[in-house]
């Protein structure tokens, strides 16, 4: 049980290094044993992967993974290394097991959450940029929303016709209930994320599902400007009802958002969620969490890795940034060179305001700060010394293009397609499954201006203020207010408590 290599002491010493980032053990372990990198702890909660993801020691994520760790293993809930960098936030992590071909498409066994579910429940709003690097094509920000000419025979209209659908698929996809990044993002008042999804094809009007959900306190079938207004985010349901989010939809319970932000005590959006309201909404530009060279630096970090050798060549130019690694990128229209690491390093944390950049979603050049749309390798670039390990064109193939790499190599053996595992697609499972979503805290103001005027008096004025409500709205909140006060911290209002115990013992783990 959990031990399949009949080498229990040295995987648990493998487990402990993962989890306390001892990469001096968990490289002397693996050189004297490589399969210890498939150990999984008693159960199958955990593998070694899942603790060094989960604690983001990004070293020892990539010396697992050169030692033949499948970049896709699943713990006893389902959830992947990926989840699990995803929920705490490690966008190194992240970056380093999408340089692997991780697949960024599967989800949990719990409640049909994918990676993008776990970065958005806690504001990880890099992370969602790398977990959609392989959807959005490096080039200007206008062609992201641009509709193709579908009429045209031309491929490339085809092309990005299928880049756009997959995107807003991925982006919109549906946990439990019904449940998209979008109104997980709105519920907890992430407005970075919720203006990022909005640029990334969210669907603004999406509503979780009319039957098989829980979620009874906002009300099945409610829309993202529902959980806004139970989450009381001012900028986040501006934002929303900016991108043509209607005030007047109802949910299953006959509620309007208005009537959510009544019941949750979120006073101070009434002016902006009344239905005759003429509030004027401010200008919303797009995010500056866009990074449009990311694929095209990633395809090609993907192809050279990230490993160099020590001593640079003669002929070599140094990179300008960190003189150590020599040049093998070029930014296109400054044409300026740099390193593999330091173009990806700089795409996964600039997050420059987009006023302040000629291009929306362009990467400013850290030589002259020209606007950076894509990235193009040099032709001399030394691929052999830099490639990565062998073990990493045996993983299992990204769900983005599965038929692509079978394609592109018609001669290969049958002995490396057998090594290959075939991918499923999610769309062939149902999204509705025996647990609800996983708990999200909902804060008791969560305006990201300071705290609210109307929040201050609460607590003095509560009685007051009910008084002047109307019969129906006091009766929903009296209903609502035993319930509430009991998740002042952790709301359980999408939890089974099956589910619940299933994840709490992954976690606990973990976090030993």
């Amino acid at each position: 049980m959990g031990n399949s290599f009949g080498c229990s002491a040295s995987g648990e010493r493998l487990v402990s290094a993962a989890r306390d980032g001892d990469f001096v053990e968990a490289k002397m372990l693996l050189d004297c044993n490589p399969y210890l990198a498939k150990y999984s702890t008693f159960g199958g909660l955990n593998s070694p992967l899942h603790f060094a993801a989960a604690k983001g020691h990004n070293e020892i994520v990539a010396l697992l993974l050169e030692n033949g760790a499948d970049v896709n293993s699943r713990n006893y809930c389902g959830q992947t290394a990926l989840m699990q960098a995803c929920r705490y936030g490690h966008w190194e992590v992240v970056q380093t097991l999408l340089l692997f071909k991780c697949n960024v498409t599967r989800a949990d066994y719990l409640s049909g959450r994918t990676a993008l579910h776990f970065a958005v429940v806690n504001g990880h709003a890099r992370c969602i940029r790398l977990l959609v690097a392989d959807f959005v094509p490096s080039g200007p920000f206008e062609t992201l929303n641009a509709q193709p000419n579908v009429d045209g025979c031309d491929g490339s209209n085809m092309r990005k016709k299928r880049e756009q659908s997959t995107l807003s698929k991925f982006v919109n996809k549906a946990a439990d209930g019904g449940i998209t990044a979008l109104h997980m993002a709105a519920l907890n008042g992430y407005f970075d994320c919720v203006q990022l999804l909005l640029y990334l094809q969210a669907n603004v009007s999406s509503a979780t599902f009319h039957y098989g959900t829980s979620m009874d306190l906002i009300g099945a079938g409610s829309t993202p400007l529902h959980y806004a207004a139970c989450g009381g985010n001012l900028k986040c349901c501006q934002i929303l009802l900016a991108k043509g989010a209607s005030r007047l939809a109802l949910n299953c319970n006959g509620w309007v958002p208005l009537d959510v932000a009544r019941m949750w005590g979120r006073h101070w959006l009434e002016p902006l969620l009344a239905p005759n309201s003429d509030a004027i909404f401010p200008a919303f530009p797009p995010s500056h969490y866009l990074a449009l060279p990311l694929m095209s630096i990633l395809n090609i970090a993907r192809e050279y890795g990230l490993q160099s050798s020590v001593t640079l060549p003669d002929d070599a130019d140094a990179c300008a940034v960190c003189l150590e690694r020599a040049c093998t990128v070029a930014a296109e229209g400054c044409r300026h060179e740099l390193c593999v690491r330091c173009a990806l390093y700089l795409c996964s944390t600039s997050n420059i305001q987009s006023e302040l950049l000629d291009i929306p979603g362009s990467i400013p050049c850290p030589l002259c700060r020209h606007g950076i749309v894509s990235f193009v390798k040099l032709p001399g670039s030394p691929s052999r010394e830099i490639k990565l390990p062998l073990s990493i064109s045996f993983c299992t193939p990204c769900m983005l293009h599965p038929r692509e790499q079978d394609r592109s190599a018609p001669g290969s053996s049958r002995e490396s397609r057998r090594n290959r595992v075939a991918s499923v697609s999610p769309d062939h499972f149902c999204p509705i499954t025996c647990s609800p979503f996983p708990a999200v805290a909902i804060p008791l103001c969560s305006c990201s201006d300071g705290q609210c005027p109307a929040f201050e008096s609460r607590t003095n004025g509560n009685q007051e203020e009910s008084s002047d409500r109307s019969e129906p709205a006091l009766e929903d909140h009296d209903k609502m207010d035993g319930m509430r006060l009991q998740k002042t911290t952790c709301s359980n209002i999408f939890w089974s408590r099956r589910s619940c115990s299933r994840e709490n013992q992954c976690n606990a783990e973990i976090n030993a």
